[in-house]
């Protein structure tokens, strides 16, 4: 079944598979990625200084930032995933963009505080549909170690474009523990 408002998103014709909204962005230079729906909070603009920095925490641990009396853990996203690190990116915005994603399995409790993590990223783009029978395994040969412990799989869209799928819980499963 097509859907006729937007030609780019079509949904498969298998009926015994579910379509799940993923929400997509970008680390630059070019890479797309998203990550499941279900799992965000939010999505948030964060004034550059607003994120406290924490000591003894690894480089891609930005800090905390104070969401609602929530504290957010604020993590590179691309550094992380071994991509280029938020640090070194020419930035000409005045805010971070930032996904906040909770865990899907209530039993992960593996943050130092708090149970939200927010993935600072370069641009929000969209939500896409996704049958996850249509997400890929790519050979071990054709991904990095620090990005293979957090890659679900890959979606190739009918246009052609590839967007790379993240596991949040893998994220929380990453962050440091008490």
């Amino acid at each position: 079944m097509e859907n006729k408002s937007n030609p780019s998103l079509s949904i498969n014709k298998d009926t015994t598979s579910q379509a799940s909204q993923f929400l997509r962005f970008l680390l630059l230079p070019d890479t797309n990625l998203m990550v499941s729906l279900s799992q965000i909070a939010a999505v948030l603009k964060i004034p550059f200084g607003k994120i406290v920095p924490v000591p003894d925490m690894p480089s891609w641990v930005m800090g905390v930032y104070n969401w609602r009396g929530e504290i957010v853990w604020m993590i590179d996203l691309g550094q992380l995933l071994g991509f280029t690190p938020w640090y070194e990116q020419s930035v000409t915005a005045s805010n971070h963009k930032a996904v906040v994603i909770h865990p899907s399995n209530q039993n992960i409790k593996s943050l130092t505080t708090g149970e939200l993590v927010g993935l600072v990223v370069s641009d929000i783009q969209d939500i896409e549909m996704c049958h996850t029978d249509n997400l890929h395994s790519p050979p071990a040969s054709a991904i990095t170690p620090e990005l293979a412990p957090f890659l679900r799989g890959y979606w190739i869209k009918d246009n052609g474009e590839i967007i790379v799928t993240v596991d949040g819980d893998s994220i929380f499963a990453a962050m440091p523990k008490k």
